[in-house]
């Protein structure tokens, strides 16, 4: 699968970690940064893997930053995204299953890399129930064109 991954400098330590981890078990990953520790703003980042992730360049997505919450918001409003921010498997499992999220975000102030780990397959490994899903999954993709 491909995998885009983005994270600011609050999770940027997390987001190599996951990166690495993904790339041993055999997807192709797009480092969106950032790199380093400096200062950043997480919109861009988010930005930067909404588009990614949007445009169908990447089949999922993941961010990273302090929270989670923000980043979150970022890459949400990309109307073609759909990012789920969750602290532990089974909300990265439903996220999937009922909402078709096609992006994970995780907050690496509040969960380790083992419990990102455990999100990130649960997201991964989650297929899109569809059925009653689907019809609410539409509703959010027209939820600003209904509302004329």
């Amino acid at each position: 699968m491909r995998i885009a991954v983005a994270a600011d400098h609050a999770g940027y330590k997390l987001k190599d970690e996951v990166a690495a981890w993904l790339r041993e078990l055999g997807h192709d990953v797009d480092d969106l940064g950032t790199n380093g520790p400096e200062s950043v703003d997480y919109p861009e980042y988010g930005g930067r893997l909404a588009k990614a992730v949007g445009s169908g360049e990447a089949e999922r997505g993941i961010v990273i930053c302090g929270s989670g919450i923000g980043i979150s918001i970022a890459v949400n409003r990309e109307p073609n995204c759909r990012c789920a921010r969750v602290d532990e498997p089974l909300s990265a499992a439903l996220a999937r299953e009922h909402n078709d999220a096609n992006v994970l975000a995780l907050g690496a102030r509040l969960i380790g890399p083992d419990m990102a780990k455990a999100c990130v397959l649960a997201f991964l490994g989650t297929e899109f129930a569809g059925g009653r899903h689907q019809r609410r999954v539409d509703q959010l993709s027209n939820l600003l064109q209904d509302s004329d």
